[in-house]
């Protein structure tokens, strides 16, 4: 897509962000995320825009659970704009930003097996990640049965 980047979110961008994530967490796919939330995670959120007009496409979040641990979350992309590379360019946005951190090894929860196995992720236990699972994952209403698919990959 011609003019467009891969920025970090700004402030301008938070209700643009919410509502975009929240279209998809009735699909069950992403965890609904609060104004509050979002503000207070801003930093660790990207967006993928159109430079110009500003147009948010889609957005992920690299974001830091440990010393050495970071998970991609929220990654969600306009259905307009599917398969045009728009989910790839983010995670590696923020898998390039992880590698910056310091941060050894990334996860993500998901449904979309092959699209991270692509990026080089692989499938793990869940029991592999205890901060995620009493964290984030106390809070969703899969919990404890969760049928999502846990993937890691070593930077």
């Amino acid at each position: 897509m011609r003019g467009t980047m891969i920025r970090k979110a700004l402030i301008s961008d938070v209700k643009n962000i919410q509502q975009l994530i929240n279209s998809f967490s009735g699909e069950g796919v992403v965890l609904p995320r609060s104004l509050s939330e979002l503000y207070d995670n801003l930093r660790d959120y990207s967006v993928y825009c159109h430079g110009t007009e500003g147009t948010i496409y889609g957005t992920c979040a690299i974001h830091v659970c440990w010393e050495n641990l970071a998970e991609i979350r929220s990654l969600v992309v306009r259905e307009d704009c599917g398969k045009r590379g728009v989910g790839k360019a983010l995670v590696e946005s923020c898998l390039a930003e992880a590698h910056t951190l310091g941060i050894r090894r990334v996860f993500v929860l998901t449904y979309k097996e092959s699209f991270f196995e692509k990026l080089g992720f692989h499938t793990i236990d869940k029991s592999a990640l205890p901060h995620k699972i009493w964290a984030d994952c106390l809070k969703c209403a899969k919990f404890p049965d969760c049928d999502e698919v846990a993937m890691e990959k070593e930077l």
